[in-house]
């Protein structure tokens, strides 16, 4: 029997060329709104997955997502954000999309449906058994992704997935599957919208609260942030002053600018 794909089910919808403007984005919202409430349902089995992320990137491994599509490109920017935001250093988190460099903007064809690839991918980067592998695909049945976690498995390397189809091919090759299962698109199909709204939120999830575990926040500040812009050094400043005893913006700054951090600031802040 055929996998059945709710992701490719019928639009609840019709006519959308013949919507007002504002009664398309209404509906949009109205069935954007679902998925956050679908997300709360799959907690557990993002929290099992968030587990053992810490425990490998404790003991010196790294977190991967592998996906094609809106899928990779979700999984490369929540990787990309990592270092800047936390502080961690390039290559902890790591995104890898089905054609490379180039599918981050353009679509590549075919290059979901290669089995082999996305082993090979990982390979580049000397995947191993300290790391934790996660797949990304919406309708839960690329072949690259699957290709890949079946390979990581077989080779020792613990494995999550993210899709957005109830019981996929792909759950069945991971060690930690994650189904959020957002029902029909509003434009059939068309899976960067609730599908790829579900794992954005997903992603974001699992890499922030990886990152508090791992002690890149204090309280609820980013206090391991890179300084790459005049706007977070001024929040950085703002930070320092609100977690010392400085009350000099520009001594605050000063500091700030020497160190790197807020964190690394605070903790050579010597009072006078």
């Amino acid at each position: 029997m055929a996998f059945k794909k709710v992701t490719e089910s019928e639009s609840l919808y019709r006519h959308l060329d013949e919507m007002s403007i504002r009664k398309l984005l209404e509906n949009i919202n109205y069935e954007d709104s679902k998925v956050p409430a679908l997300i709360k349902n799959v907690i557990p089995q993002i929290e099992q997955l968030v587990h053992s992320i810490v425990d490998k990137m404790i003991g010196g491994g790294r977190l991967f997502y592998i996906g094609a599509g809106t899928s990779g490109r979700l999984g490369i920017v929540d990787a990309s954000e990592c270092p800047p935001t936390f502080g961690v250093p390039q290559g902890l988190v790591i995104g890898i999309i089905a054609g490379g460099k180039k599918a981050i903007t353009d679509a590549v064809e075919f290059a979901e449906d290669d089995k082999l690839q996305g082993w090979l991918d990982l390979q580049e980067h000397q995947v191993n058994a300290g790391d934790v592998v996660v797949g990304i695909a919406a309708s839960g049945t690329t072949p690259y992704v699957i290709g890949a976690l079946q390979e990581c498995r077989k080779n020792g390397i613990i494995t999550g997935s993210i899709c957005c189809n109830p019981d996929a091919p792909m759950s069945k090759e991971a060690d930690f599957p994650i189904e959020v299962v957002v029902g029909p698109e509003f434009v059939t199909g068309s899976t960067r919208m609730k599908s790829g709204t579900a794992q954005k939120l997903v992603l974001n999830m699992i890499s922030t609260t990886t990152m508090i575990q791992l002690g890149r926040v204090q309280d609820n500040k980013m206090v391991n942030m890179q300084l790459t812009n005049e706007k977070l050094v001024d929040r950085g400043v703002k930070m320092l002053m609100s977690n010392s005893a400085i009350d000099d913006y520009e001594k605050a700054k000063e500091l700030l600018l020497k160190y790197g951090s807020v964190k690394k600031a605070a903790e050579n802040y010597k009072p006078i």
